[in-house]
Protein backbone atom coordinates (compact mmCIF):
# COMPACT_ATOMS: atom_id res chain seq x y z
CA UNK A 1 0.00 0.00 0.00
CA UNK A 2 2.80 2.23 1.11
CA UNK A 3 4.47 1.72 -2.41
CA UNK A 4 1.50 2.61 -4.41
CA UNK A 5 1.55 5.98 -2.00
CA UNK A 6 4.51 6.36 -3.28
CA UNK A 7 4.42 5.72 -6.83
CA UNK A 8 1.32 7.83 -7.51
CA UNK A 9 3.21 11.08 -5.88
CA UNK A 10 5.93 10.63 -7.95
CA UNK A 11 3.10 10.31 -11.05
CA UNK A 12 1.60 13.52 -9.69
CA UNK A 13 5.15 15.61 -8.82
CA UNK A 14 6.05 14.56 -12.44
CA UNK A 15 2.71 15.96 -13.90
CA UNK A 16 3.00 18.84 -12.11
CA UNK A 17 6.58 19.80 -12.86
CA UNK A 18 5.76 19.54 -16.55
CA UNK A 19 2.88 22.20 -16.17
CA UNK A 20 4.52 23.81 -13.46
CA UNK A 21 5.27 27.27 -15.80
CA UNK A 22 4.00 27.96 -19.24
CA UNK A 23 6.79 27.44 -21.74
CA UNK A 24 6.62 23.59 -20.16
CA UNK A 25 3.43 23.01 -20.68
CA UNK A 26 3.54 24.02 -24.48
CA UNK A 27 6.58 22.02 -24.76
CA UNK A 28 4.68 18.55 -22.67
CA UNK A 29 1.71 19.46 -25.17
CA UNK A 30 3.32 19.66 -28.18
CA UNK A 31 5.54 16.57 -27.31
CA UNK A 32 2.89 14.81 -26.44
CA UNK A 33 1.07 15.54 -29.60
CA UNK A 34 3.47 13.77 -31.49
CA UNK A 35 6.07 16.40 -32.52
CA UNK A 36 9.12 15.82 -29.56
CA UNK A 37 11.86 17.53 -32.09
CA UNK A 38 10.31 20.58 -31.90
CA UNK A 39 9.26 20.55 -28.68
CA UNK A 40 12.21 20.52 -27.47
CA UNK A 41 14.19 22.55 -30.31
CA UNK A 42 11.68 25.51 -31.02
CA UNK A 43 11.44 28.65 -29.64
CA UNK A 44 8.30 29.76 -27.78
CA UNK A 45 7.72 33.49 -27.87
CA UNK A 46 4.85 36.09 -26.71
CA UNK A 47 2.22 36.24 -29.33
CA UNK A 48 1.84 40.17 -28.80
CA UNK A 49 -1.00 40.76 -31.50
CA UNK A 50 -3.73 38.02 -30.46
CA UNK A 51 -2.66 39.51 -26.40
CA UNK A 52 -3.40 43.32 -27.00
CA UNK A 53 -6.37 42.15 -29.36
CA UNK A 54 -8.33 39.86 -26.99
CA UNK A 55 -6.64 41.15 -23.73
CA UNK A 56 -9.82 41.42 -21.95
CA UNK A 57 -10.94 37.95 -22.88
CA UNK A 58 -7.83 36.49 -21.96
CA UNK A 59 -7.49 38.24 -18.37
CA UNK A 60 -11.00 36.60 -17.88
CA UNK A 61 -10.06 33.20 -18.89
CA UNK A 62 -6.58 34.09 -17.12
CA UNK A 63 -4.67 32.85 -19.87
CA UNK A 64 -1.99 34.00 -22.31
CA UNK A 65 -1.14 33.17 -26.23
CA UNK A 66 1.97 32.48 -27.09
CA UNK A 67 3.40 31.44 -30.77
CA UNK A 68 6.35 29.08 -31.86
CA UNK A 69 8.90 29.92 -33.61
CA UNK A 70 9.69 26.86 -35.63
CA UNK A 71 6.26 25.07 -35.69
CA UNK A 72 5.62 21.51 -36.53
CA UNK A 73 3.97 20.68 -39.34
CA UNK A 74 0.96 18.53 -39.51
CA UNK A 75 0.83 15.60 -41.18
CA UNK A 76 -2.79 15.42 -42.44
CA UNK A 77 -2.97 18.80 -43.80
CA UNK A 78 0.28 20.04 -43.61
CA UNK A 79 -0.65 23.27 -41.58
CA UNK A 80 1.75 24.61 -39.12
CA UNK A 81 0.45 24.42 -35.70
CA UNK A 82 2.09 27.75 -34.55
CA UNK A 83 -0.09 29.32 -32.30
CA UNK A 84 -1.36 28.23 -28.27
CA UNK A 85 -3.62 29.55 -25.81
CA UNK A 86 -1.68 29.03 -22.14
CA UNK A 87 -4.45 28.96 -19.33
CA UNK A 88 -3.30 29.05 -15.43
CA UNK A 89 -5.92 27.23 -13.84
CA UNK A 90 -4.29 28.00 -9.69
CA UNK A 91 -0.63 26.72 -10.25
CA UNK A 92 -1.44 24.52 -13.09
CA UNK A 93 -1.02 25.07 -16.61
CA UNK A 94 -3.26 24.00 -19.43
CA UNK A 95 -2.52 24.35 -23.35
CA UNK A 96 -4.45 24.46 -25.92
CA UNK A 97 -4.03 24.87 -30.02
CA UNK A 98 -5.06 28.83 -30.84
CA UNK A 99 -5.05 28.13 -34.48
CA UNK A 100 -2.97 29.78 -37.31
CA UNK A 101 -3.91 33.50 -37.51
Amino acid sequence: MRKKIVIGMVIISFIYLLHSTPNLALRTYVFVTGYPISALTTEIIDDEYHNTVDKEKYDEMNARAYTLTKPPIEKATQGELRNYLVKKFGFFYVVEFYGEG
